[in-house]
């Protein structure tokens, strides 16, 4: 089950489809049950379909699997749901919205109907050990679950040390890449302010990501680029097919997207694949894949003079950024392949089918 089409633009739907893929791959019959976008009202008083409910009730299905971001959804429903059916319910939970900046009485409302909605489910697939935490925290940490990261081998990156350390004496500018959809909780806005604490000829900045998904906040950057001048030295390309984005990073020094919440953040380990260190925020899970001063650095959400101060760092120390680049990629070639995490979530699924037919 998710809101909209497989095939958004973003790493939440990067997963379930990379996981749907694998799974028809190893002959399980998967059906897609799309809900329409809506607000998140609207979205509560799915609940109380009867059309839902009844297409639901009738499915043929050993496991029905969740995105999270349904829960508004499906907080109510699930529990009607498990007094009728034998199917179980995992949640995939890439990262909570209550863990989002919402001021405090929304986060406290979001927090309920999660909590409640968590509480439904027979299982958890999450994305990092952060996100079990977080989840953990809301409800106990009795159900089963298992933690399967995301990879980042999708763009199949083919670059070698050599032409790493190249790319790095190349330009006296640092080319910095932003991957992601222009919305607040990425922090491109945090990125601009940290910039203007730098010459303009010492940088560049490509940001690769939909314009669209919050126009308020987009014509707010885009005024941004305008009264700093910088209309020179940002490039905006929009959404970009792989072989695009592939060019992209390869002629990219550092990616940085400094979010003010991630529950894993696969860009940074993408990114990581072209032997791009990573600059990201310390909430939620991008810890667990940047080692501050070896591959990448974090930062404290909301903090654009650390940020200036780090981009600085690399801009003048071209020895700092050649190590850190080839860190960055060795620590890429660690990490585990889809193949690896969707095969482990596939075993995870037969288990939790395999108890429940036998409980």
């Amino acid at each position: 089950m998710i809101y909209g089409t497989l095939e958004t633009l973003s790493g939440g739907y990067l997963y379930d489809r990379q996981l749907v893929s694998h799974l028809r791959s190893q002959g399980d019959q998967v059906e897609i049950i799309s809900l329409p976008w809506r607000n998140y009202p609207q979205h509560l008083m799915d609940n109380f379909s009867k059309i839902l409910y009844r297409r639901l009730i009738d499915s043929a299905v050993d496991v029905l699997l969740q995105d999270e971001l349904n829960h508004p959804s499906l907080f109510q429903l699930n529990r009607s749901l498990s007094r009728e059916v034998e199917f179980q319910i995992v949640s995939i939970v890439h990262h909570l919205r209550s863990s989002e900046v919402h001021p405090a009485w929304k986060n406290k409302f979001y927090r309920s109907v999660e909590k409640r909605y968590l509480q439904s489910a027979d299982g958890f697939v999450y994305n990092s050990k952060s996100t079990r935490q977080v989840v953990e925290n809301l409800i106990g940490g009795k159900k089963p679950s298992v933690v399967a990261y995301p990879a980042g081998d999708r763009l199949h990156p083919e670059i070698s040390k050599g032409q790493i350390a190249a790319r790095v004496r190349r330009d006296r500018s640092l080319h910095i890449l932003f991957l992601g959809n222009v919305i607040p909780r990425k922090g491109l806005h945090i990125l601009l302010d940290a910039l203007t604490q730098i010459p303009m000829e010492r940088w560049h900045l490509t940001v690769v990501g939909s314009l669209e998904m919050d126009g308020h906040y987009a014509d707010r950057i885009k005024r941004s680029v305008i009264a700093n001048g910088f209309e020179g030295v940002v490039h905006f390309s929009g959404p970009l097919i792989e072989d695009d984005l592939k060019t992209v990073m390869r002629n990219s020094h550092l990616m940085v997207i400094p979010s003010s919440y991630e529950g894993f953040g696969i860009a940074y380990l993408e990114g990581m694949g072209f032997g791009l260190p990573a600059i990201a925020s310390t909430a939620g899970g991008a810890s667990e894949i940047i080692t501050p001063g070896v591959d990448g650095f974090l930062l404290t959400p909301e903090n654009p003079t650390l940020l200036s101060g780090y981009l600085l760092q690399l801009i003048e120390d071209r020895d700092l950024l050649t190590g850190m680049s080839l860190a960055a990629l060795n620590r890429y070639q660690c990490h585990p392949t889809w193949e690896e995490t969707t095969s482990r979530i596939r075993f995870f699924l037969k288990n939790i089918v395999k108890q429940k037919g036998t409980s």
